[in-house]
């Protein structure tokens, strides 16, 4: 993947604008200007790939229960829309991963998709998302991420020509020293634990930062000088406008 602009990576969507991890917060992003999408996949009980940051649907639908339990026609028939603000997106469905690669397969946006086995391990997920990237003539527009570091690296066993991202909170020593033994291209940190110097150290071993989840302009300001390659955030569009004034 090659990058000349600082990536503006929507956090499961324009989250803060509509329900995370839904079409109309994918769509939202791009009209806001984000330059990356930024999503979470499980698995369902018959082996689909469905966008949604939680384990259980209890949060961001009108269900209860874990995706693990449920097929792909329970899961679609959840209104994930209606516990976002008044109610305005009542309807909205829980995505299919193939829904977020079909919208963004004939643009330039980077997908950032982040592997949610660290609770329930979904032996297989990483073949599928893989499957699913080819399947769109993805595979040189996607970072694969996760909590799940084990995941990363049988990830890349299968598809070593996917870049994939470190996702750690805090206190990693050298943490670009570790990704180089994960065979990883990224480390996306918890914002706070992303010094400039650890921006360098990093870049001269050749890996870049992804910071998340960056809403306040003054940090994003701050870790676009530090040489952040992208940023996660909820508000694209506070980013966009950050990036085209500093013509990036």
């Amino acid at each position: 993947m090659t990058v000349t602009k600082v990536i503006n990576f929507a956090h499961r969507g324009a989250s803060a604008a509509c329900p995370e991890n839904t079409m109309a917060a994918f769509r939202r992003a791009l009209e806001l200007g984000a330059t990356g999408i930024e999503t979470d996949v499980q698995l369902t009980k018959d082996g689909h790939l469905v966008l949604i940051h939680d384990e259980s649907v209890n949060r961001t639908t009108n269900g209860k229960g874990y995706i693990k339990d449920k097929t792909l026609k329970e899961v679609r028939a959840l209104d994930a829309g209606s516990w976002f603000q008044d109610g305005n997106f009542a309807g909205e469905k829980i995505p299919l991963l193939e829904e977020l690669l079909e919208l963004l397969a004939d643009r330039d946006t980077v997908l950032n998709i982040e592997l949610k086995n660290g609770v329930f391990f979904y032996p297989g997920m990483e073949q599928k998302v893989i499957d699913a990237v080819r399947q769109y003539d993805m595979s040189d527009r996607v970072i694969i991420s996760s909590f799940n570091h084990y995941s990363l690296v049988h990830f890349k066993e299968l598809a070593p020509d996917i870049e994939t991202g470190i996702l750690y909170m805090e206190g990693l020593y050298r943490p670009w020293d570790y990704a180089l033994t994960l065979g990883a291209q990224a480390l996306h940190s918890y914002h706070p634990a992303v010094l400039p110097e650890f921006v360098s150290e990093a870049a001269a071993a050749g890996i870049v930062y992804h910071p998340w989840t960056v809403n306040d302009p003054k940090r994003m300001e701050e870790l676009i000088s530090a040489g952040v390659d992208g940023i996660i955030t909820d508000v694209p569009d506070v980013l966009a406008g950050i990036l085209a004034r500093k013509r990036l």
